[in-house]
């Protein structure tokens, strides 16, 4: 049994580690159509505006916390208060559920990957692709165990010689990717327009559902209320400045969201302007094949790889280190070594995930609202669980322990300089959004709103 607890090299190792967990599949494709949803410049207003406040305590807080007491969530609340242990149950479900079925979409962006990178761009641009592709039973399957495969490999040999090591290399090349095919974009023909669109704010679009939805996305872009922030905290090094690190993981973070917008949004809004509206897995993989095929063949099939690849890079950070706090959950609980927890870890994810990816076809009659299995996992989790966790975290660090509880751990590694600004937004300013956000979830699922 391994008793010793893992520990990041340093700085460096944790903020390109935790901003890979925070750079995933949220910040490219359910960013873009929420920007273009919302008015573009005014919601990217927003988001930066919540993202350096509202974020940066929530941030604060999780990895404080993680630090503070050297467990993953599981055991991190009950440890700084036994009465409150069930917080830390409930946070430790949200991965458990997410990781399956994130692998299943995660063997979606291998396959287009792999089906650009082979020059099937045509393909892939055919409006059906997609669809039939969800049809088959044994290809959905083979892409989610390899997938979900090289995720538990990259666990298996650890914190430091597996997650830090394989994000110093996968980030670097993320954000130049994503540098690179932003650049290109914009200088499509009319793609300028798309640019303004996204970037000036139109003050005349903002609503209370602009504010709603850049909080959701918030949550879904930055791994909060998920353990993942916690565990990595437990892996910290007490001279390691906590407040310098969330900076420059909500940079990372904010900026990758930016670039995607900055790639999809004149792309699509050029090429495509009535696909604006579409989110998730139809703007990823039906909209924006189409609109690589209308760049040409050699250029589409090109950036189309790039994209497909970066997708992927960023899906597999964030996957890592959804296992990773899996794994360290049960090792936590349960005292296992990482070897039989990962291998155990798998199987779990392989009992969950396999429903999701049989429920476009064996069992796509199973269906809750119209919704796929796939989809109830997604709605249980990011509308109705995360928020719950947030919330009761909030109130945990606002009520039970204090802000100085927390405070005092962050000024180990030095002066916490928005010290005032955390304990007011703990306090008082992000249980009240919480509550709004948990609200607008519920009624968006029973159909009376939309957000």
């Amino acid at each position: 049994m391994e008793n010793k607890r893992s520990s990041f090299t340093g700085k460096i190792g944790f903020v390109l580690a935790a901003a890979g967990s925070a750079v995933g599949l949220g910040n490219i494709w359910r960013f873009p159509y929420l920007a273009a949803k919302y008015g573009g410049g005014i919601f990217l207003l927003v988001y930066i505006v919540l993202a350096v406040t509202f974020g940066f305590a929530l941030m604060c807080a999780e990895i404080a916390i993680g630090r503070k007491t050297g467990k993953s969530a599981i055991s991190a609340f009950g440890d700084l208060c036994k009465r409150y242990k069930f917080i830390g149950v409930l946070a430790s479900v949200v991965p458990m559920l997410i990781l399956p079925y994130y692998c299943v979409i995660g063997g979606w962006v291998c396959k287009y990957s792999a089906v650009f990178l082979s020059g099937g761009m045509n393909d892939a641009a055919t409006a059906d692709f997609f669809g039939n592709f969800l049809e088959k039973t044994g290809e959905p399957i083979g892409w989610f165990f390899l997938f979900l495969g090289v995720t538990a490999v990259v666990v298996l040999f650890g914190v430091e010689k597996g997650i830090e090591r394989v994000s110093k290399f996968m980030m670097p090349i993320l954000i130049a990717l994503t540098i690179g095919i932003a650049v290109y974009t914009m200088t499509l023909p009319g793609a300028m327009d798309g640019v303004v669109y996204y970037i000036k704010p139109d003050f005349s679009k903002f609503s209370v559902n602009t504010v709603l939805g850049a909080m959701g996305q918030l949550f879904y872009s930055t791994s909060l209320a998920m353990g993942i922030m916690i565990t990595y905290g437990s892996y910290m090094k007490k001279e390691v400045s906590i407040e310098s690190s969330v900076k420059q993981i909500e940079l990372f973070d904010t900026g990758v969201a930016f670039l995607a917008g900055l790639m999809v949004i004149p792309a699509v809004y050029t090429l495509a302007p009535d696909s604006l509206g579409k989110s998730g897995p139809g703007l990823m993989f039906e909209t924006l094949p189409m609109v690589f095929n209308n760049i040409g063949q050699v250029g589409g099939t090109v950036i189309g790889s790039l994209f497909f690849v970066m997708v992927m890079f960023a899906a597999l950070t964030s996957s890592i280190s959804l296992m990773e706090t899996v794994v360290s959950i049960f090792r936590d609980r349960l005292g296992w070594s990482r070897k039989f927890t990962c291998i155990f870890v798998f199987g779990l994810c392989v009992a969950i995930g396999l429903p999701s990816c049989l429920g476009y076809n064996v069992w796509s009659g199973v269906t809750l609202a119209g919704n796929t299995i796939l989809d109830m996992f997604d709605t249980l989790t990011n509308s109705i669980l995360m928020p719950i966790v947030a919330l009761l975290t909030c109130l945990f660090v606002g009520y039970v322990i204090k802000p100085g509880t927390l405070s005092d751990e962050i000024e180990i590694s030095g002066k916490f300089k928005r010290k005032k600004l955390f304990e007011v937004i703990i306090k008082y300013i992000a249980p009240v959004c919480i509550v709004l956000i948990l609200i607008s979830s519920v009624l968006g699922i029973l159909g009376i709103i939309t957000i």
